[in-house]
């Protein structure tokens, strides 16, 4: 028996007279269908549908009845209400079996009625046998459920009601409704609703700036991860361009206003949801992939071999992609880890430091081009420096499997003479915000290269950044006392020790030069340089006193303890 039969009759009729109305009002009685269905009460739910399916003569005049009666049987036909029946009133009778006598009244349309049933009363008993079998099918239920009564097109316009969470929930249910979920999101309709376009307008009333865009992307990713959850990693990566394609700011050089654009972070979330989980050789795949539609290697190619500048837009565009779409997102060290060795591995060790600067230096507040002359005209801050470093612990970490340490240094010595050789006292604070054991790396190498002199002028800037950024300079002290245990021998030791102390003499009689020789600017910096270095010393050379203090009370106790024991221990010895 057909599902909506079970309904009483009366309440049957009293549904349709209250639905008639919502014809005037658009899509609303959409509303309706998605109450009904999603409250599990399937045999209203199909009723309310067949009734509004039975309504949709709109544009039909009061006396183009046969043209109304037409647009309905194209409905029920298509909408496969009754599929075995042979003609128009067949299916009419199908769907409403009890009530084929009745006229139906619009109220708001003239009286007119549709259908004359006393000839079709046996279709309407094959056709209702059919339908049972059609309902109570166990290999529809198992996929489609009370889905498959739906025609498509209300399906996908249930779907708008759902959020996007919802969906990526519902295609998990069977292949068949994943299949359809597909289909939705390549129609017009579905790209409309789905692929928001609204990035540079970040500011949304009642939304915290660009959060709203991002979440939706998020949400977009589970929902292409799941609907493509059986397909092969290649098959998968081809549908998904196809549907993100038509984006033109998920593009390298899609966004004409890249800075004012949330379009490649979006990209970024949506990629970084739907990897979550792969394996390395998946990763790999995507990233070959990203790499061939967006041309990166090629464009990579260009900035590295060509003079730092001098393609500051390619330079920029490079920098916003690597970022916002492979690196910025990721929860985990590893995953970062993995994708910006992706990046930096196919190239040498020079262009390696010169990618590194592109992605991660310091940038113009003013138009976020890369800044070049920044570590060589003048000492830096700490946040121009803090990306470089970032990247550089990143490197190092035991989580970046195919970087040794001997890898990272050569990449720092590399990067220091990017473009030319910085100051050295840029170097020693990159270095103190690498952390400890980068910088003893470092200097531990060039200790066993013979490199004495270029290590003792880092140990002095390491002091002046101590001072002039308030760190401890008890650090730089012991950093030098962990260093001095690298010589072989005490010569070079005694050597090294001597280089330090020259250092500084050279360097505070060269800024009290430049100070006494009157070339002063407004800010007065020479002056402040050589406050700084000569506090440096002095605090430097505290600290070496202090543990030198230490050591020889710990040497006078442990003598005294070793004296006292003997006294203790000869009358017992006579």
């Amino acid at each position: 028996m057909d599902s909506t039969s079970e309904l009483p009759r009366n309440f049957q009729a009293a549904l349709r007279q209250s639905l008639g109305s919502l014809l005037q009002l658009g899509e609303l009685h959409l509303i309706h269908i998605a109450v009904f269905c999603k409250q599990n009460n399937m045999k209203i739910g199909l009723c309310v549908i067949k009734i509004l399916i039975t309504y949709r003569a709109d544009q039909a005049a009061p006396e183009d009845t046969h043209g109304a009666y037409c647009r309905q049987q194209g409905l029920l036909t298509r909408c496969c209400l009754c599929p075995s029946a042979r003609s128009p009133q067949a299916a009419w009778r199908a769907a409403w079996p009890r009530e084929t006598n009745r006229t139906m009244t619009s109220t708001a349309r003239t009286s007119y009625t549709l259908i004359p049933n006393q000839k079709y009363r046996r279709s309407n008993r094959h056709s209702r046998q059919h339908c049972d079998v059609v309902d109570t099918d166990p290999q529809s239920l198992s996929t489609l459920g009370y889905f498959k009564t739906l025609p498509l097109e209300i399906f996908q316009m249930l779907l708008n009601y759902l959020s996007v969470k919802d969906i990526s929930m519902l295609c998990m249910v069977s292949k068949t409704i994943s299949n359809r979920l597909i289909t939705y999101i390549s129609t017009p309709s579905g790209n409309r609703r789905l692929l928001l376009q609204d990035f540079h307008n970040i500011e949304l009333p009642g939304k915290r700036e660009g959060s709203y865009i991002l979440e939706h992307y998020k949400s977009l990713g589970l929902l292409l991860k799941r609907c493509t959850l059986l397909l092969p990693t290649k098959d998968r990566l081809k549908y998904i361009h196809k549907i993100l394609s038509e984006v033109s700011c998920f593009k390298l050089n899609g966004c004409p206003s890249p800075l004012h654009c949330l379009g490649l972070q979006c990209y970024g979330v949506f990629l970084q949801i739907l990897t979550a989980g792969w394996d390395e050789l998946e990763c790999h795949r995507v990233f070959n992939f990203l790499c061939e539609l967006s041309n990166l290697p090629r464009k990579v190619q260009t900035v590295v071999s060509s003079k730092p500048g001098s393609a500051r837009k390619l330079e920029l565009r490079i920098r916003l992609f690597c970022r916002s779409v492979l690196l910025n997102h990721w929860i985990h060290r590893s995953d970062s880890a993995f994708w910006l060795t992706r990046i930096l591995k196919p190239w040498p060790m020079v262009n390696q430091a010169r990618l590194l600067y592109i992605i991660f230096g310091p940038v113009s507040s003013l138009d976020g081009h890369v800044v070049w002359q920044k570590m060589i005209e003048g000492p830096t801050d700490e946040t121009s420096l803090k990306g470089l470093a970032d990247a550089i612990k990143l490197l190092y970490d035991t989580e970046a499997r195919e970087w040794t340490a001997d890898d990272v240094i050569s990449l720092v010595d590399e990067l220091s003479v990017v473009p030319r050789e910085w100051l050295m006292e840029n170097n020693a604070r990159l270095l103190i915000l690498s952390g400890n054991n980068i910088c003893f790396t470092f200097m531990a190498s060039k200790a066993v290269n013979g490199r004495a002199f270029e290590l003792a002028r880092l140990v002095v800037f390491l002091a002046l950044v101590c001072e002039k950024d308030l760190y401890c300079m008890d650090w730089a002290v012991k950093m030098m006392q962990k260093v001095c245990k690298v010589f072989s021998t005490p010569g070079e030791r005694n050597n090294f020790l001597q280089s330090v102390e020259n250092t500084f003499a050279h360097m505070i009689m060269d800024m009290l030069q430049a100070v006494l020789s009157g070339d002063r600017d407004e800010e007065d910096i020479s002056f402040l340089n050589l406050f700084h270095l000569i506090n440096a010393q002095a605090n430097f050379h505290k600290e070496i006193l202090y543990l030198t203090m230490r050591s020889n009370s710990n040497t006078v106790i442990w003598e005294s303890t070793l004296q006292y024991h003997d006294c203790a221990v000869a009358p017992h010895s006579l």
